[in-house]
């Protein structure tokens, strides 16, 4: 029996591991957020709606990068998608994702203004009374 085996994925650095808490504790003071810990990674989640990946043990297709979809991002986003060399991307499941690569600490601040516009994309539906 043959398989098609998995991609290893490689341990993050200690420095990424650091941007990652400083992320994740940034973002769950956002209403509406969990987080779920799976496969060496945290998922940020607005209501059933998940907004990003961070890595908590293993890479996302790079050593210092964070992953968030963004399903048809408006002109504006997607000038600031273009015009940022720090962006790249993955299509998983026809959702489009995008990774940020992080390599100072000053980089902190856009990594989480992508994760704000992608939270924002993940609108909770409001419960019907």
């Amino acid at each position: 029996m043959t398989g098609k085996k998995s991609p290893t994925l490689p341990p993050i650095s200690e420095q990424m591991k650091a941007w990652s808490a400083a992320l994740a504790a940034e973002t769950g003071d956002w209403p509406d957020v969990t987080r779920k810990v799976f496969f060496g990674f945290t998922a940020l989640y607005r209501g059933e709606n998940m907004f990003g990946v961070l890595p908590r043990t293993r890479c996302i297709e790079t050593l210092n990068a964070i992953a968030f979809p963004l399903d048809a991002p408006k002109r504006s986003v997607r000038a600031r998608l273009d015009s940022d060399p720090r962006i790249g991307s993955i299509d998983r499941n026809n959702t489009r994702w995008f990774t940020f690569e992080l390599s100072t600490d000053s980089d902190l601040h856009d990594a989480l203004n992508w994760l704000a516009d992608a939270y924002h994309a993940a609108r909770v539906p409001k419960k019907s009374r």
